[in-house]
C-alpha cells in the first residue's frame, strides 16, 4: 500500500514538473551541452530512473516517504560546464537548486525542500575523483567522494598519512569538509577545514571559480560556513596529517555498578588538558541489563602511538577509566578507521569503497557545547532522566589540544577554545509512521530542553554539521536576514555577520539558499530568486 501512495505521489509530480523540466532541458541545450549528455544526466519524474536516483543517496527514511516533496528535475553532472549550465538554468527559471554530495545531512536539506516553489537536485556523486600526492603532503577530493573512498586512496599511498575528518565512511566530501566536519584527529590536527589549502566552486553565474580567483573572502567562508549557500562546491585540496606506524584504539562499557558515573565525571575534567595524542568519546546510551533499565557509558578512545605510551598517560590522569594493556589494540590508521566505522577486525580495508550503507534508519540529531564539568549529582540527574525518556543517546567528543589553538575567527566555525565537548544527541528509529516519528523526536526534543542549564548559553550553540532545523529556519529568500540571525548565531556566533557580508557580496540574489543557509543583508535588494 504505501508503495502504491509513492507511485501516486509521482503520477501528482509529473503533471506540474514537466513544465519545468522541458524549458530546462532547452535552456541546458541553448547553453550547448550536447543533447547526448543531457539525456544521461537530467532525469524528469517521468524518467524509470528518477524513483532509484532520487533514493541512491537518501540517508535518513523520515525524507523517504510518500508524502515527502519531490524535486521536479535531478541533475547528475559529469562535467564542469554542466555544472555550470545547471546553475545557470536553474537560477534562470527560478528554480530552487538543493546541492548533494552523501545524503547525510541530518534534517535532508539537500534533497528536500520546504518552499512550494519547483526545486532541483545536483547530485554530485560522479564528482569522486581523488588524487594523492604523498611528496606534496596533499591530496584534490572531489566532492562527492566518500570519506571511506578518501581514506583508503591515503593508504594506498601511504601508511604516514591521514586527514582528520569524520568516523563514518559513507558521508560525502563536500558537505562534510565545507560545514567543518570532524573526527578523532581533531585534538592533535584540528578539523577537516583547517586543513583546506584550495577549492573549486561554481557560483551563481556559472563561472567556476579556484583560491586565486574567488578572493579569500569566499575562501574563508566555504571552509566551515556550508558550502551550499554560495555555491557548488566541485572539489577541494587538502593538505595531509601525519600519523605513526602504530597506533592505539579501546573500548571500554561502564554501568552504574562499576563507577561510571565517576569516570564520566573524572573525564570532564582532564579531556580538554590530557596529551593531544589521545582523542576520546563517550556513548551514554539507555539499555536494559539485567531486566534493569540504565545508561551505559562507553568510551572509544584513538591514540597517536602505542600502547605502552598511552597507559602511563590515562593511569596518571585519568585512574577512573581502568585502561588496562589488555583493553588496548595496537593497528595501523586505516585499521583503526576500521574500528571506529565499527567493522569486523578482519575486514579488508577495501570494504571502504563500498558507497552503499549497511542500514539506513528514520533519525533525529541535536547538538551541544559544555564549558564546564557537570557535576557528579548533575550527571546521576542526567542519566535517570535519560531512561524515563527512552531512547535518546547522548555522545560526548573531546576538545582541547589543536581546538584551543585556533582562533575562533580563523574559519567560519567558532567553537574553538573555552570548550570541553560537544555533544550529539542522537536518536534512531525503525517504526515506520506519524506517531513513531512524532514519539522519538519529542523524546530527543525532552532531553535537549532538560540539558539547557548544563550546556553553553547566550548563545546556546551549536553544530552545523548536525543540522537541526529545531532552532530555527528562514523562509526560502523572504526577508530572511532576520530569521537566519537566530540559528546562524547559535552555529556561528561572531562570525554570522562577516558571512552574511560575503554571501551579499557573492549571491545577492540569494540564489544559493535552503532552509539555514546565510541569508542577505535587508539592503542588498536582491532575492529575485525566492520568489
Amino acid at each position: 500500500m504505501k508503495r502504491f501512495f509513492f507511485f501516486l505521489n509521482f503520477i501528482f509530480v509529473c503533471t506540474s514538473a514537466q513544465d519545468v523540466y522541458d524549458p530546462f532541458v532547452k535552456c541546458l541545450s541553448d547553453a550547448k551541452i550536447p543533447k547526448a549528455e543531457i539525456e544521461k544526466i537530467a532525469y524528469s519524474p517521468n524518467s524509470p530512473s528518477f524513483p532509484t536516483v532520487l533514493q541512491a543517496y537518501i540517508r535518513n527514511r523520515r525524507f523517504n516517504v510518500s508524502t515527502t516533496r519531490k524535486p521536479s528535475i535531478i541533475v547528475t553532472p559529469t562535467t564542469e560546464p554542466q555544472i555550470s549550465a545547471a546553475v545557470v538554468c536553474a537560477k534562470t527559471l527560478s528554480i530552487q537548486i538543493k546541492i548533494r554530495s552523501g545524503g547525510h545531512d541530518y534534517e535532508g536539506i539537500s534533497y528536500v525542500s520546504a518552499a512550494a516553489s519547483p526545486f532541483l537536485i545536483l547530485d554530485m556523486f560522479a564528482f569522486r575523483s581523488i588524487a594523492v600526492d604523498v611528496a606534496d603532503e596533499s591530496a584534490w577530493v572531489g566532492a562527492g567522494a566518500y570519506l571511506g573512498e578518501l581514506y583508503y586512496r591515503i593508504s594506498e599511498k601511504s601508511k604516514l598519512h591521514a586527514f582528520p575528518a569524520g568516523i563514518c565512511p559513507t558521508v560525502g566530501v563536500g558537505g562534510h569538509v565545507s560545514g567543518a566536519g570532524y573526527g578523532n584527529l581533531l585534538r592533535k590536527h584540528g578539523l577537516t577545514v583547517d586543513h583546506v589549502v584550495d577549492a573549486r566552486i561554481a557560483v551563481a553565474d556559472g563561472r567556476i571559480l579556484d583560491r586565486k580567483s574567488m578572493g579569500e573572502d569566499l575562501f574563508w567562508a566555504i571552509r566551515g560556513g556550508g558550502g551550499a549557500s554560495f555555491g557548488v562546491i566541485i572539489s577541494f585540496k587538502i593538505k595531509l596529517v601525519p600519523v605513526p606506524a602504530a597506533v592505539t584504539v579501546f573500548r571500554l562499557e561502564k554501568y552504574e555498578t562499576d563507577n561510571r558515573t565517576d569516570s564520566v565525571f573524572q573525564y570532564q575534567q582532564i579531556v580538554d588538558k590530557i596529551d593531544d595524542r589521545l582523542f576520546i568519546r563517550v556513548l551514554l546510551q539507555p539499555v536494559t541489563r539485567n531486566k534493569n533499565k540504565s545508561v551505559r557509558a562507553t568510551f572509544i578512545g584513538l591514540f597517536l602511538g602505542g600502547a605502552d605510551e598511552l597507559l602511563p598517560i590515562t593511569n596518571s590522569q585519568f585512574p577512573k577509566l581502568g585502561l588496562e594493556k589488555s583493553d588496548c589494540k595496537e593497528m595501523t590508521w586505516i585499521e583503526s578507521v576500521l574500528f571506529w566505522g565499527n567493522f569486523d577486525n578482519k575486514t579488508s580495508p577495501s570494504v571502504l569503497l563500498n558507497r552503499k550503507p549497511d542500514k539506513i534508519n528514520f533519525l533525529k540529531r541535536k547538538s551541544d557545547y559544555v564549558k564546564t564539568p557537570i557535576s557528579v549529582s548533575d550527571l546521576e540527574t542526567i542519566f535517570k532522566k535519560m531512561v524515563e525518556i527512552g531512547k535518546v543517546g547522548l555522545v560526548f567528543n573531546s576538545y582541547g589540544g589543536r581546538m584551543a589553538e585556533i582562533p575562533a575567527s580563523e574559519t567560519p566555525f567558532p567553537h574553538r577554545a573555552g570548550n570541553l565537548f560537544k555533544v550529539q544527541y542522537s536518536v534512531s528509529w525503525e517504526d515506520e509512521g506519524e506517531a513513531a516519528d512524532k514519539d522519538y523526536i519529542e523524546q530527543i526534543r525532552a532531553l535537549y530542553s532538560f540539558m539547557e542549564p548544563y550546556v553553553s548559553s547566550n548563545p546556546r550553540e551549536a553544530y552545523l554539521n548536525y543540522r537541526d532545523l529545531d532552532i530555527g529556519t528562514t523562509d526560502n529568500g523572504k526577508d530572511s536576514y532576520s530569521d537566519g540571525k537566530v540559528y546562524g548565531v547559535k552555529y556561528f556566533k561572531g562570525n554570522f555577520d562577516r558571512l552574511v557580508k560575503v554571501k551579499t557580496a557573492v549571491d545577492p540574489d540569494n540564489f544559493f539558499r535552503n532552509e539555514q543557509s546565510i541569508p542577505v543583508l535587508p539592503s542588498a535588494g536582491g532575492r529575485k530568486s525566492g520568489k
